[in-house]
């Protein structure tokens, strides 16, 4: 049935098991399982009258009133307005689309604002497993609270806080966010930690919302042994991308402490970090993306606990994407924080360009990439360098009769590079030639990969051999400066490339075989994956690979990676590296994750072995293991723990003595519909100038609801 109303242009729409009207009194008298729908708002009750006359809504038994928000009312009788907005509502139970409840014996709307005496709010269950009433974990009580939905705001007015029925708190006044509105401005929500470099510390962040675009969070932390601190954070989403910019800044007192027998003094300075990240897009083709990060000394981001990285990386890009190109500009700059680092000798690349363009059609039956790229590195007390790179390459692929896929690849390179105060480099070996350099690098491979399937063990199986015959000339790296090839190690990952260095500026010369299997077993909730291979040299010239790699020799090493997995909660990697002569483990790499979302473990075991003494990937030897219990539906446990298990023997400038714990973190969690805590301990075990090795304790409450 619809009532029209002559004063508004929404009618009065109503459905009940039985209706009557009259025409005299203008009532509406509608009974049983009622619905009254006027725009966006809608009543359901037992029995509702509608008096045209003075436009009053009355509804008793079972009331529900859902407004245009999703906020919903409970009532055991109400009296509205006609648009079923504004009225006075006695036995109010408000229940917030953002969760929580309001609940008062009598309460009042008036433009959509609701007004309740004497009223509680919560988001805490109130019913218990059960179906008993029971009192709520927490809850806020107050002379008069006020919801404003439009604002997403509840205000209090004489308030008083309460946990586990206890009240702990008196509150004149109190806002905040009705959570419907996820970007309202207000508290969040805060930390308590405790360590030995700072002593006690709370951090209490507030955040603005400042338009649909854009917000800042402003964090003040207080210590008890240090001098506070002030954060902050500006995000901003533009029509082209979202970008924001944050940091940190105190002021130190003077220090005096030893580290490792060596004196240190910090002066009365300031101390901070400053980053910031974004990424613009000015159409579908071009994008620019930038990062910074810096920091005022080598330690502030430690003992501050912002980060553990040893290097602060700071770019600009622009790229441009096309359909058959890629064009790539770039400047980075690094800021770094070992000990050991001396920020002259830090490179700064400014630019780096990479150019690619793969055009649509084949040429003689295969595909065509042709690159060119640029770099221009710079250190302010050390060696420069500058290349500029450009070179094409054709691969094809064809299917034998037989099965077997053969991929023949041709590439063609030239290098140009000049290279200044060459004596200034680190390590001599990674020096060049004074002045400029070029080379020509022709290179050839012939790829064969036979795949073989069939089924076996109630699956799917896959064997595939692959052999590759390469080619390319030796001592194309003469005179060559060495900035981004460094960091060189055998793996499966890189086992059947052309040449098995990360970067441009060392090839790998001289024809070899590379030869592998690789194997697959897809069973219902069941993998198995393993791979294995070897290359070997087909002349005996002198390699220009460092000892170590496991490819300086005319046979490499062995090289591999098994991987089981069973259904979603088991899941282990292997990777390793054999010496080809003693077999002896190399490379150890163990990866191991049990369990879900809500209990899991996790552990980790990396040795490196390889008596690399010059390159930048040191041996090592760790342990790592995490992981999280759920002990009970609202209980949980959970830790991690690092150990450094290098030894002497392994490396002999390590400081480790075969087992030297890192680090290592231990804590629990309390976590329901409303609440959560959580205590943590941590312990690190290294000391670097102001840091000091000890313990530090978390703390962390939050309300939900209230503050995040």
């Amino acid at each position: 049935m619809t009532v029209d109303d002559t004063d508004e242009t929404l009618p009065v729409e109503f459905a009940a098991d039985a209706m009557s009207y009259d025409e005299n009194a203008q009532i509406v008298r509608a009974t049983g399982n009622v619905v009254v729908v006027r725009g966006s708002y809608r009543l359901n009750a037992e029995e509702v009258v509608y008096d045209r006359n003075s436009g009053i809504v009355t509804a008793r038994g079972d009331v529900r009133v859902i407004d245009a928000i999703g906020n919903e009312v409970f009532a055991g009788e109400v009296e509205l307005d006609d648009e079923l907005r504004d009225g006075a509502i006695d036995g109010f139970l408000l229940a917030l689309e953002g969760g929580g409840r309001l609940a008062a014996a009598k309460g009042t709307r008036t433009g959509g604002i609701s007004v309740l005496d004497r009223a509680v709010y919560s988001p805490c269950n109130v019913v218990g497993e059960g179906g008993c009433p029971k009192e709520p974990l927490w809850q806020i009580k107050a002379v008069s609270i006020t919801h404003d939905p439009e604002a997403h705001r509840i205000r209090y007015k004489d308030a008083r806080f309460e946990l586990f029925g206890v009240p702990i708190l008196w509150l004149p006044s109190l806002s905040h966010s009705d959570s419907a509105d996820a970007r309202a401005s207000g508290l969040l929500i805060p930390s308590l930690r405790i360590d030995n470099n700072n002593g006690v510390s709370l951090r209490q962040p507030y955040f603005f919302a400042l338009n649909d675009s854009s917000d800042l969070t402003i964090a003040p932390t207080v210590y008890t042994e240090v001098l506070p601190a002030l954060s902050a954070e500006y995000r901003k989403l533009t029509s082209r991308g979202p970008f924001s910019v944050g940091g940190i800044v105190t002021y130190s007192d003077t220090e005096t402490f030893t580290r490792n027998g060596n004196d240190y003094t910090l002066h009365d300075d300031i101390r901070g970090y400053f980053y910031g990240n974004g990424q613009f897009n000015f159409d579908e083709n071009w994008r620019t993306t930038f990062g910074v990060r810096l920091t005022t000394d080598d330690t502030f981001l430690r003992r501050y606990d912002i980060s553990r990285d040893t290097t602060l990386r700071n770019f600009a890009r622009v790229e441009r994407f096309g359909s058959e190109a890629y064009l790539n500009v770039e400047a980075w700059a690094f800021q770094g924080l070992a000990l050991d680092d001396e920020q002259g000798t830090i490179p700064i690349a400014l630019p780096i360009a990479d150019f690619r363009y793969t055009p649509g059609q084949e040429l003689a039956g295969g595909r065509v990439s042709v690159e060119a790229s640029t770099a221009t590195i710079t250190r302010t007390d050390g060696m420069d360098s500058f290349r500029l790179s450009a070179g094409g390459q054709w691969q094809a692929s064809t299917i034998t009769p037989f099965g077997q896929k053969i991929t023949a690849t041709a590439l063609l390179r030239s290098d140009t590079y000049r290279t200044n105060d060459s004596a200034l480099a680190e390590i001599p070996s990674y020096a060049g030639e004074e002045g400029w350099e070029s080379r020509f690098i022709p290179a050839a491979a012939i790829d064969m990969t036979w795949p073989l399937a069939g089924p076996a063990f109630g699956g799917t199986q896959l064997i595939t051999p692959r052999v590759q015959i390469s080619a390319s000339p030796h001592g194309v790296n003469d005179g060559i400066p060495n900035e981004d090839s460094r960091a060189v190690d055998l793996e499966t990952s890189n086992l059947f490339d052309i040449s098995r260095f990360p970067g441009h500026d060392r090839w790998e010369g001289g024809p070899r075989v590379t030869y592998g299997v690789s194997y697959r077993l897809d069973r219902p909730r069941w993998l198995i994956e393993a791979e294995v291979g070897q290359s070997y040299s087909l002349d005996d010239q002198p390699s220009s690979l460092p000892e170590g790699t496991g490819f300086a020799e005319r046979f490499s090493d062995l090289v591999g990676r098994n991987t089981l997995r069973i259904g979603r909660r088991f899941d282990i990697v292997h990777r390793y590296r054999l010496d080809k002569d003693s077999l002896k483990l190399r490379r150890n790499e163990i990866d191991l994750t049990l369990g879900g979302r809500r209990d899991y473990v996790t552990l980790g075991y990396l040795k490196l072995d390889r008596d690399i003494g010059l390159e930048d990937l040191a041996d090592r030897e760790e342990a790592r293991a995490g992981g999280r219990l759920q002990m009970t539906r609202y209980w949980s446990v959970f830790g991690s723990l690092i150990v450094d298990l290098t030894n002497e023997a392994e490396d002999p400038l390590s400081l480790a003595n075969g087992f030297d714990p890192i680090r290592h973190r231990v804590g629990f969690q309390y976590e329901d519909e409303c609440f959560r805590f959580g205590l943590t301990w941590r312990r690190d075990y290294s000391e670097i100038q102001d840091f000091q090795r000890g313990n530090t304790f978390l703390f962390n409450v939050a309300l939900k609801n209230i503050g995040g």
